[in-house]
């Protein structure tokens, strides 16, 4: 399987020759809200397509749809609505162990040292230990579940602890009243979303919540954090940034809202590299970028630098490798996109193969052959490996197709 993998990734490089694979000339086009004035309208290039993206490997083990991929060391995870957890071990993927356990579907997973952390529909965060031992009986085992039996104890006695979720019902603030969406880890902390509209803060050294943030007006779709902030993406058309109160305190503060024209939801976002711009993907298929104009301060000035229509229908999810960002739609398609020298987006290329809408992306940060492996997955329940050439892959070989025209007209 190494082997077939490689051969695979030598024939889907730039320099093949195989047939290529174009976009609906919809998804290149721009269309601005008519609300921004502040961006530039511009023309797309047209997309490389100089190599069909094939598969390098097709996994089909899930009874559900894929929820979510995760890359635990040398492992990849993958959840699904059917509540089973997959461990694939690299690099020939074969199944390595199953885990899985409660209510509901698996929602969300992320992998932080030792330890694994799964968001399901019944409102709970699992905890499972990774064992050192190479073995797959019991290599991943639940050692906890969020909230702590210890942070119940210590609350569910005081009637100022609880919070009202709906008519006639309560709940301790530290629980989530609906599924747990999304979840994101950075410096030591947890953050979860929740169809509840709230975003919680967890600490990873003692599983203790901090905080509970009534975050937006509908709920939160995805969650990312880094450089001391957070960002969340929610139905109600908005992502909002959020930063500590002060640099020795756990409390968050909002610092930023971003938003378009309208009350498209925001399925998914990313943050640049250097935290200088923030990409969201809209449920009307449009990817977007703003830019931050002031730093610091209480208030933080951000700018809506473009929008673009990317896909036919929603974008479901989105993930960040280097300077390349990948978005995964309602339209079975995978969009990819390089950032320019301003921070913009380009879309370069399109991605074709699942037979459903791709709900989940993961992107290696290892490089392979001058490109990276992207893991997608999908509502026709598999999961499908790729190999996508970096930046540099692609210039090169926008040069060579531009030489190789420039003699076929000459001659």
């Amino acid at each position: 399987m190494v082997r077939s993998i490689q051969e695979r990734v030598s024939m889907t490089s730039p320099s093949s020759s195989s047939s290529t694979t174009t976009s609906d000339s919809s998804d290149e086009s721009l269309s601005p809200s008519s609300s921004s004035k502040s961006f530039t309208l511009t023309t797309l290039p047209p997309l490389i397509t100089t190599s069909t993206y094939k598969p390098l490997a097709v996994l089909s083990a899930h009874v559900g749809s894929v929820s979510s991929l995760a890359l635990c060391g040398e492992f990849l995870l993958s959840a699904s609505q059917g509540k089973d957890i997959i461990v694939w071990q690299q690099p020939d993927l074969k199944i390595f162990a199953r885990f899985g356990q409660g209510d509901g579907s698996v929602k969300a997973l992320v992998s932080v040292g030792s330890k694994v952390f799964t968001a399901h529909q019944d409102s709970r965060i699992r905890v499972w230990k990774v064992s050192r031992r190479r073995t797959s009986e019991n290599a991943f085992r639940l050692v906890d579940t969020l909230p702590t039996t210890k942070d119940y104890l210590g609350k569910f006695m005081r009637q100022s602890n609880y919070v009202q979720t709906r008519r006639n019902h309560k709940r301790l603030w530290i629980e989530h009243a609906d599924s747990i969406s999304c979840l994101a880890v950075h410096a030591g902390i947890i953050y979860s979303g929740s169809w509840d509209k709230t975003l919680k803060v967890w600490r990873l050294s003692d599983l203790k919540c901090l905080e509970s943030i009534k975050a937006h007006d509908d709920a939160i779709n995805g969650v990312v954090a880094g450089e001391g902030r957070v960002y969340s993406a929610s139905a109600d058309g908005k992502i909002k940034i959020w930063g500590k109160e002060t640099s020795h305190s756990c409390s968050h503060v909002l610092k930023a809202t971003l938003e378009r024209r309208g009350e498209v939801s925001v399925n998914a976002v990313v943050v640049s590299g250097d935290g200088k711009w923030v990409y969201g993907g809209g449920s009307d298929g449009f990817v977007m970028g703003w830019e931050k104009r002031v730093e610091g301060g209480d208030v933080e000035e951000w700018e809506l630098g473009f929008e673009m229509r990317g896909h036919k229908m929603a974008v479901l999810c989105m993930c960040l490798v280097g300077e390349m960002v990948c978005s995964g739609s309602a339209d079975k398609s995978i969009g990819l996109w390089k950032s320019e020298v301003s921070g913009k987006l380009c879309k370069f290329g399109v991605i074709e193969g699942h037979e459903g809408p791709v709900k989940c992306l993961q992107g290696s940060p290892n490089n392979v052959g001058g490109g990276f492996m992207l893991y997608s997955g999908g509502l026709d329940k598999s999961i499908r490996v790729w190999w996508v050439p970096k930046q540099e892959k692609l210039e090169e070989e926008k040069k060579r197709t531009s030489f190789k025209t420039l003699l076929m007209q000459q001659v």
